[in-house]
């Protein structure tokens, strides 16, 4: 077996169970100790924020995590950078916001907490997500960085909003939407660049569809089998559910349990 590099998304691919009732398999673990065992590199790629995933990263055993939808890399436990959502284009779309009457929130450091402009975004949104601090006269252009923006409006509403096209996001919630970096495959390419290793090693792990930005055809795409159809439709393997030893049945199936030559 030759060595590989292993990105595996969070939620719904190592994690079971949603936002609400997350947990982890056992066969994850057992799964994951086998792979280090075995020799290969491994990775998260999620779209979450640093502050939002480290402490799954840690709780999974991995070191190395591609963070911030593909924006933010961590290599060996230490935070490389994450890059900022396009400033301007942010203001705009909150402008937008205000014109049309959605309410907004935005994350300004690399932390757990919002902020917000009053109690509108809560009484909507009615989510338990982040912590969520009411800033008076919160102004965007009053911050150097813009990580991610999140938007209050019922699915299919954010048609309205023309400056959307111009950022990148995706919906997890019927009520709100995130603005956020939404390319794994480019922190992907970073660790990989940096490694000086060939995009053909790599094998990812999904089941959203914000990991379709990372299943191209530069590596082999495996996806659950609680993924979407979409991602189904673009991946080399399709596995089992999250909950059904979906990850530990891929990896046996792949061979990546054998010894790295």
């Amino acid at each position: 077996m030759k060595k590989k590099y292993l990105f595996f998304d969070i939620d719904g691919t190592l994690v079971a169970g949603g936002y609400s009732a997350s947990y982890i398999p056992d066969s994850v673990h057992e799964t994951i100790r086998r792979l280090k065992d075995a020799g290969h590199f491994m990775a998260l790629a999620t779209g979450r924020s640093y502050a939002m995933a480290v402490d799954f990263m840690k709780a999974l055993g991995f070191e190395n995590m591609v963070h911030d939808g593909g924006y933010g890399l961590t290599l060996n436990n230490e935070l490389l950078g994450i890059t900022p959502l396009d400033k301007d284009k942010v203001c705009a779309l909150i402008r937008e916001c205000d014109e049309k009457g959605f309410p907004w929130g935005i994350s300004v450091n690399n932390d757990t907490v919002r902020f917000v402009r009053d109690e509108s975004f809560m009484a909507e949104a009615h989510d338990t997500y982040m912590t969520t601090k009411i800033v008076e006269g919160l102004n965007p252009n009053d911050y150097d960085k813009i990580y991610k923006a999140y938007i209050v409006c019922q699915d299919g509403e954010e048609k309205q909003l023309e400056t959307l096209k111009d950022l990148p996001w995706c919906r997890f919630h019927k009520e709100y939407f995130f603005v956020e970096p939404a390319d794994k495959a480019y922190g992907i390419r970073k660790v990989m660049d940096h490694f000086d290793a060939p995009y053909e090693d790599v094998i990812v792990f999904g089941d959203n569809n914000n990991d379709l930005s990372m299943f191209t055809d530069d590596w082999y795409k495996v996806a659950m089998g609680n993924a979407t159809d979409d991602l189904k439709a673009k991946a080399d393997y399709i596995t089992d559910d999250v909950d059904r030893d979906g990850v530990y049945k891929a990896c046996e199936y792949l061979g990546l349990f054998e010894k790295v030559a």
